[in-house]
């Protein structure tokens, strides 16, 4: 399956600080970071999206919770991951998503493992897969063809999120273990695109 991968035209950038509300030390990054204690901070507790759009994790090597960091401010960490999304208490690893092209973005979920089972096209928003006709609060599998996705344990983009990328395995997740580190369940109940 050939997979089109649209990279972002021009750079990422975004500056953490040390302390909420853009207080205490900062630094700028422009590519990923494997561990903001290797640059002296214990944790982020503020930062500033500047361009691009990025996945943070709540611990080093990219583990833990991910969440989605679109352009903005971000003076707290409980506002990482939005409103309404699981509450996050720190972040220490970060890095670009290299995808994100809302305007382009394709998508297939699959009820079960392996790419089986009935099948749902997606290339919007959609707050609530049950809405769209999707019956099973559970997705197997998925593929993204292009773009990037971010998709949530509950509806109206809340919960855990997991963040889906053409690029990571190729776009092909088989099964709900590949949906990140912390993957307990394959329940995801709304996606959205990644906006730039």
């Amino acid at each position: 399956m050939t997979h089109h991968c649209t990279k972002f035209s021009g750079h990422w950038k975004i500056i953490v600080y040390d302390e909420e509300c853009f207080q205490g030390r900062h630094h700028e990054f422009t590519s990923e970071c494997f561990n903001v204690m290797e640059f002296g901070f214990e944790t982020v507790r503020s930062l500033k999206v500047e361009s691009g759009a990025w996945v943070g994790y709540e611990h080093a090597s990219y583990q833990g919770h991910q969440f989605v960091l679109e352009r903005g401010e971000y003076p707290k960490c409980d506002a990482f991951g939005g409103s309404n999304a699981y509450h996050i208490e720190r972040m220490t690893s970060f890095r670009p998503i290299s995808c994100a092209n809302h305007r382009e973005s394709r998508m297939t979920i699959y009820e079960k493992e392996s790419f089986l089972g009935r099948k749902g096209e997606l290339s919007d928003d959609y707050p609530s897969l049950q809405a769209m006709g999707w019956c099973n609060n559970e997705v197997g599998s998925m593929r993204v063809q292009s773009g990037a996705f971010v998709c949530y344990q509950y509806p109206g983009y809340r919960g855990y999120q997991y963040i889906m990328e053409c690029d990571r395995h190729l776009g092909d997740y088989k099964n709900f273990k590949e949906f990140g580190s912390h993957s307990q369940t394959p329940q995801i109940q709304s996606i959205r695109r990644i906006q730039q």
